[in-house]
C-alpha cells in the first residue's frame, strides 16, 4: 500500500489547528493559539493570512518537519457558493469567492488560501473537502412558505458525511448505498435526511433552523418573534444575537456548556433538567420529521458531536427515536481526520476532485 503524506490546515476564530497523517494516522498536531487582542488589529479575516502562514511553518519548523515530503495539503472549506458534496481543488477560482465575501467571512475561509499557498511551491495538490455549504437539496425541500425566502443547507457536512460513510462501512456497504438520518449535536445542531451519499433535506444550522442548541435558538414561533422584533426593545443585531449566539441553552441557563448543566442535573436543578431534556426532546423531533422524508426507509440514525458525551442527552434521544431505526453513536467530532480522509479518496484514485467554478 502507498504511504500518503497529508499536512491539514483548520482555521478557527482564535485558533489555527494543524496536523501531519501519514494515510489515517495522525503523526503530529498542534493547535495554535492566538491571542484575540493581536487579532483585532487586523481588518478582515483574509488580511490575517500572513500572520497565519507564518505560525505553521514556524510550527512545522519547530518539529523539524520535511516539507518536501508531503503529497497533499488540506485546507477547511469555509464560505462559498452552494456545492455538492466532495473534494474541491484549490484553484484562483475559489480564491476569489472567499477574498469577496460574498458569501460570508469566518476563518475557516482561509483554509483553502493557506493550503494553496503552502502547497504551490512544494507543487502538491491542495483541497478542501465537503465545506460548511454543501448544497444537496432537493427543490421539494427549499420551500419555506413564503415566496419571498427559500431554505438554504447549511450545516455540519463535513462531520455528517464523514460518520454517515464511517456507518457505512462498518454495516458493510457504502454510502451511496445506503440512506441515513444524521444529527450532529454541537454548539449548533443540524439534523439531516441522508439518501444515497447526497444530503437531501437539512435545517440551516447557522440561522438556528430546528431544534434549540447551546448557543441557537432554534426555530421559535415566528408571530411572536415577529412582536419581539417591532417591541421597540431590541436593535435588528441584537435580535441576531438572540438567535445565534445567545440563545438557547445560554439564555435558559447562563451557559452553554454541556457539563456544566450536567452537574447541574446531577445537583438536582430541575430548571436545568427541564431545558436540557427539552433541547433533546425538539432534536428527537427533527430527527422523526427528516425520518419522513427517506419515507421511513432509514438503515440508521447516527448520532454524533460532542453533546453525545453527556448521558442524558443520549438516553433521553434513543428512548424517543430508537423505534425509527438501529441507532449510531460516535461521540465528538473528529474534523483533521475527515479532512484527511478526503484527501486520501481522492490520492487513492478513490474519489475524483472537482474543479472549483464561479
Amino acid at each position: 500500500m502507498n504511504i500518503f503524506k497529508l499536512l491539514i490546515i483548520n482555521p478557527g476564530s482564535t485558533s489555527t489547528k494543524v496536523a501531519i497523517f501519514e494515510n489515517e494516522s495522525e503523526i503530529y498536531s498542534k493547535t495554535i493559539r492566538h491571542d484575540a487582542e493581536e487579532l483585532l488589529a487586523y481588518t478582515s479575516i483574509f488580511s490575517q493570512y500572513p500572520f497565519r502562514k507564518a505560525t505553521i511553518l514556524d510550527a512545522l519548523h519547530e518539529e523539524k518537519f520535511d516539507l518536501t515530503t508531503l503529497d497533499a495539503i488540506i485546507g477547511r472549506g469555509g464560505m462559498l457558493r452552494p456545492l455538492k458534496g466532495g473534494v474541491y481543488e484549490v484553484n484562483k477560482n475559489m480564491l476569489k469567492d472567499l477574498e469577496s465575501g460574498e458569501y460570508g467571512e469566518h476563518a475557516s475561509s482561509l483554509g483553502a488560501k493557506l493550503a494553496l499557498e503552502i502547497g504551490s511551491p512544494l507543487h502538491i495538490p491542495s483541497y478542501i473537502v465537503d465545506p460548511v455549504v454543501v448544497d444537496e437539496l432537493e427543490e421539494i425541500a427549499r420551500v419555506s412558505g413564503i415566496p419571498e425566502i427559500k431554505r438554504k443547507s447549511i450545516f455540519h457536512a463535513l462531520n455528517q458525511k464523514a460518520v454517515a460513510r464511517k456507518a457505512a462501512k462498518e454495516l458493510g456497504s457504502t454510502y451511496d448505498q445506503l440512506n441515513f438520518v444524521v444529527a450532529h449535536l454541537g454548539g449548533g445542531i443540524s439534523v439531516g435526511a441522508h439518501k444515497k451519499g447526497r444530503v437531501i433535506d437539512v435545517n440551516n444550522a447557522v440561522d438556528a433552523e430546528g431544534s434549540f442548541s447551546p448557543e441557537r435558538s432554534g426555530s421559535v414561533p415566528v408571530g411572536d418573534l415577529a412582536k419581539l422584533c417591532y417591541s421597540g426593545k431590541y436593535t435588528y443585531h441584537e435580535i441576531k444575537k438572540k438567535i445565534t449566539g445567545k440563545g438557547g441553552l445560554i439564555a435558559y441557563l447562563g451557559t452553554s456548556d454541556g457539563r456544566e448543566v450536567e452537574s447541574r442535573i446531577d445537583n438536582g436543578d430541575e430548571k436545568a433538567t427541564l431545558i436540557y431534556e427539552a433541547m433533546a426532546y425538539q432534536t428527537a423531533k427533527e430527527i422523526g420529521a427528516y425520518a419522513t422524508v427517506l419515507k421511513g426507509q432509514v438503515d440508521a440514525i447516527i448520532l454524533t458531536g460532542g453533546l453525545l458525551y453527556d448521558r442524558n442527552i443520549k438516553k433521553w434521544l434513543v428512548e424517543r427515536i430508537g423505534f425509527i431505526a438501529p441507532v449510531i453513536v460516535y461521540p465528538g467530532e473528529d474534523e483533521m481526520a475527515a479532512l484527511a480522509e478526503g484527501g486520501l479518496r481522492v490520492l487513492r484514485g478513490q474519489e475524483k476532485s472537482i474543479s472549483y467554478q464561479q
